[in-house]
């Protein structure tokens, strides 16, 4: 507080002098030039990192004149090795340096993974886990009479199902096992059921005079398999071609002995009005969806 003495009239404080006794090494200061500064503990991580810029600035003149002389063998016709990379150039990430910082996070996932959960996947059983998603090398094709022996009967056997061509096994749901509510459609390529709703009668892959609501809801149970994360694509089912002047199914939501009603709502598509699901549909259709 010596400065408040002088300024109220007091003595002016002695000027600084160096203290006795063997005084500490000093170098230059790597920021201001013709200053000296102390080699303390607190000054280290500076004076290092000016020891660092001088020798990249070292191996950077070497480069240098090794560059010189290389350009001036050429000139005279000389014949030259590849010219050396600059080692103090800065390293570009580019695509190889990303492919290894992927690599590595992956690695590091897994390794976390295992040291906290005990799996590398983190106890997740995903099929988007499995290299069998991506590479599926046990895709087959299979004849209607080869899928019906995967409805479940045989329990050493998994249960499939197909959906407009495309063979799932459904192995892990229950409702498709013996007993479950969906069995019905397992071991066969039931796509019209899937869109009307007519789990009994539709057991069938025609799709032939479906609605357009109809196709929406047969697209949106073949999205469905397709992106469970459970159930795997296993192949495709080949069916014999349909007779077009084969009968259509007939819709299980129509009367079928009121033949005079549903020529009624043919003529007349603006006055019909659809028959609203039974409740033993409409529960079928939400236990469906949970799935």
């Amino acid at each position: 507080m010596s400065w408040l003495k002088e300024m109220a009239g007091g003595e002016a404080p002695a000027p600084y002098k160096e203290p006795a006794g063997p005084s500490e090494a000093k170098v230059k200061d790597p920021a201001i030039p013709n200053r000296m500064v102390s080699t303390k503990t607190a000054n280290k991580p500076f004076l290092a990192y000016k020891e660092y810029r001088e020798k990249q600035e070292r191996l950077h003149n070497k480069w240098v004149e090794k560059k010189k002389e290389r350009d001036e063998k050429i000139a005279r016709g000389e014949k030259v090795g590849p010219l050396e990379r600059d080692p103090t150039a800065e390293e570009e990430v580019g695509l190889l340096g990303l492919l290894k910082f992927l690599v590595y996070l992956l690695l590091f996932v897994a390794l976390t993974g295992k040291f906290i959960t005990g799996s590398y996947l983190w106890e997740s059983d995903s099929k988007w886990l499995h290299l069998k998603t991506y590479i599926p090398t046990n895709q087959r094709l299979f004849s209607e009479r080869q899928l019906a022996l995967f409805d479940g009967s045989d329990p050493m056997k998994p249960i499939y199902l197909a959906i407009d061509g495309d063979v799932y096994d459904v192995s892990s749901g229950k409702a498709y096992k013996p007993g479950g509510s969906y069995h019905i459609l397992a071991g066969v390529d039931a796509a019209r059921a899937f869109a009307t709703g007519c789990f009994v009668d539709h057991r069938t892959h025609d799709i032939r005079g479906l609605s357009e609501r109809e196709l929406k809801g047969l697209q949106h149970w073949k999205t469905f398999f397709a992106e469970h994360k459970t159930y795997t694509k296993v192949g495709k089912v080949s069916h014999p071609p349909i007779d077009p002047a084969s009968p259509i199914p007939e819709s299980c939501r129509t009367p079928k002995g009121d033949k005079k009603e549903a020529e009624a709502k043919q003529t007349k598509p603006d006055e019909a009005q659809p028959k609203p699901p039974s409740h033993t549909q409409s529960k079928q259709h939400a236990e469906h969806q949970e799935l």
